[in-house]
This record gives structure tokens, C-alpha cells and sequence, in this order.
């Protein structure tokens, strides 16, 4: 695949100075850095260019037409039948050669609407590129509008059927990577949620238990959790005594927790439905042909 070299990336602050941000329109709309008072706050993996060609951790990737993975190569959504392919050049596998992360960390589409020196609002038609119809055939404009303000990054997401109804599955991963303690020390916060169990690729076993909140020193726990949650969901990460939330606030009712073993990040993901939704039905919902349906979601540090 060909090496992304200078991709556009538009550089956002906050008024008060306290918040930074970077998102390269040409990748994906992958926020690829973001500073909270000089420091970088966001996992960063290994680069940008391994995000784009082979979907590796980095930064704040927005994860679309779906979240985390399909349980396999085809799915049948409102009223249409779809086959993947394979060797499709926007599709990643996962360890289980199952398809991950959905079909834009590539995506050089997004047209700028408007920006100024702490918003920016982007906007996508799925309706005019074959390659992404190919993989989720149902025309829509999808916006981002994203602002820096108050110690926090708010992310909507907009969704706007054209003629006939859209699925919505899809979701955010910011990964985060705390700076000033190690990842055993990083006070974690997770609120009241159900767990929704999930097998060894993961994928939803339709078994669910209920959590209450809790508050603890990562340690050596690891996760790759889906939570079923409220709302007003808030999860959180302290450390060196900077708290980093990430809140549910508008139409986010799922959310997986990531912490892998081998990489010192933690990712609060929001989700507009569960894991393999687009195959199982479960918890899918859609936006009517005509309509909009939207969803937010708040970085807030403090």
C-alpha cells in the first residue's frame, strides 16, 4: 500500500490554550494528536502511516460503518445483503481474520466546511464514492463537527439518510496514554454498566451481567470489554494528577474498554451499537431515508 507522506492535517486550540489538537482531513478524520497544557495525552502507537495501512492503535480513529469487529465477511441490514471483500484495500482483519475497525482510517474524501482557530466541521458523502458504497450501500452524508473548548474536545457525529434508511454502528477509540505515572499507577474510574459478555473473537455470547461502579489502580489488569451503559456514562483515567473522562453524552448507549498488555493506553470507546450489530441485529438502530440521527461524545480533562 502506498505510504501516506504529508497528509493535510488541521491543527485546533482551545481558546483558554490548555487544549490542542490535530486531525489529518485526508486520514480518515483520525485525530492524531492532542496536548493538555504542553503534554500529549493520546497513545500514538506506531505512527500515522501504520494506522492508514494496517489499522494499528493511534490516536482518536473514528471506527465506521462499524465498530470493532463483523463476526464475518457478509452482513444483511436494512434490507440489503452485503459481501465484503477480502482484499479490499479499506478493510482490515483482525488476529481472527475477522473484519475490524470498519472501512475509513484510509478514507481521503472528507471535504473541510467550515474551521476556525478552535472548530472544525467535515463532512462526507457516501454517496458519491463507489469503493465506500461497496462496503456499506446506503447513501448518506456523514458530518463531524468538532470543538476545543473549557479543558474539553467535544466530538458530534452526524448521520443523514439520503433515500432510504442508514444502520447505525458505528464508534470512536480514544486512545489514551496518560503521561507522568506508569500504566500500573493510572487511577481508573468505570461507572454502574452491564457487561455483555463476548467469546474468544470477540464476539457477544447474548450473556449480560450487571456492574456496579468501581474505582481502581490499573495494575496489571487488562480489558477488551463491551458494557451495555447508561446515558450520561462517564469513564475515567488519573494520572500524575491529570484526570482524563471521556463522556456518553448523546447517543453512545455501548461502550468497550480497551487495555492491552503489551501497550501503555487505555481506550473508553463509544459506541452507537454492540459488537457485530450489523450482523446480529442486536441493539442496531437506523436512521429513516430523509432523516438524521446524531451522537456525541466529551474528552474532558481536569
Amino acid at each position: 500500500m502506498a505510504t501516506v507522506l504529508d497528509p493535510e492535517v488541521i491543527e485546533l486550540s482551545a481558546p483558554d490554550g490548555d487544549l490542542t489538537a490535530r486531525f489529518a482531513t485526508h486520514a480518515g478524520m483520525v485525530g492524531c494528536s492532542l496536548r493538555h497544557r504542553g503534554e500529549e495525552v493520546l497513545g500514538l502507537g506506531r505512527g500515522l502511516d501504520a494506522y492508514v495501512n494496517e489499522g494499528a492503535v493511534f490516536g482518536i480513529p473514528l471506527l465506521y460503518p462499524w465498530a470493532n469487529r463483523l463476526g464475518g465477511w457478509a452482513y444483511d441490514a436494512c434490507g440489503r445483503h452485503v459481501e465484503l471483500d477480502r482484499g479490499s484495500p479499506l478493510l482490515h482483519g483482525d488476529e481472527h481474520c475477522l473484519p475490524i475497525h470498519g472501512a475509513l482510517a484510509g478514507a481521503s474524501s472528507w471535504r473541510v466546511v467550515e474551521r476556525d482557530g478552535s472548530s472544525l466541521t467535515a463532512a462526507l458523502d457516501f454517496g458519491t464514492h463507489p469503493e465506500l458504497l461497496a462496503v456499506f450501500p446506503y447513501p448518506h452524508v456523514l458530518d463531524l463537527a468538532i470543538r476545543l473548548a473549557d479543558g474539553a474536545l467535544t466530538v458530534d457525529t452526524t448521520v443523514t439518510a439520503r433515500d432510504s434508511p442508514v444502520p447505525l454502528s458505528f464508534g470512536f477509540h480514544p486512545y489514551l496514554a496518560p503521561p507522568g505515572a506508569a500504566r500500573e499507577d493510572w487511577w481508573v474510574e468505570l461507572p454502574a454498566r452491564t457487561a455483555l459478555e463476548l467469546d474468544g473473537h470477540g464476539l457477544p455470547t447474548g450473556r449480560a451481567t450487571e456492574l456496579a461502579a468501581e474505582a481502581f489502580a490499573l495494575g496489571t489488569r487488562t480489558y477488551d470489554d463491551l458494557f451495555a451503559v447508561a446515558p450520561d456514562a462517564r469513564f475515567s483515567v488519573t494520572a500524575a494528577g491529570r484526570r482524563a473522562t471521556v463522556e456518553m453524552t448523546a447517543g453512545y448507549p455501548y461502550a468497550q474498554v480497551f487495555a492491552p498488555p503489551d501497550q501503555a493506553v487505555i481506550c473508553f470507546e463509544p459506541m452507537t451499537a454492540p459488537v457485530d450489530a450489523l450482523r446480529s441485529h442486536h441493539g442496531l438502530r437506523d436512521v429513516p431515508a430523509g432523516a438524521s440521527a446524531s451522537a456525541t461524545f466529551v474528552l474532558r480533562f481536569g
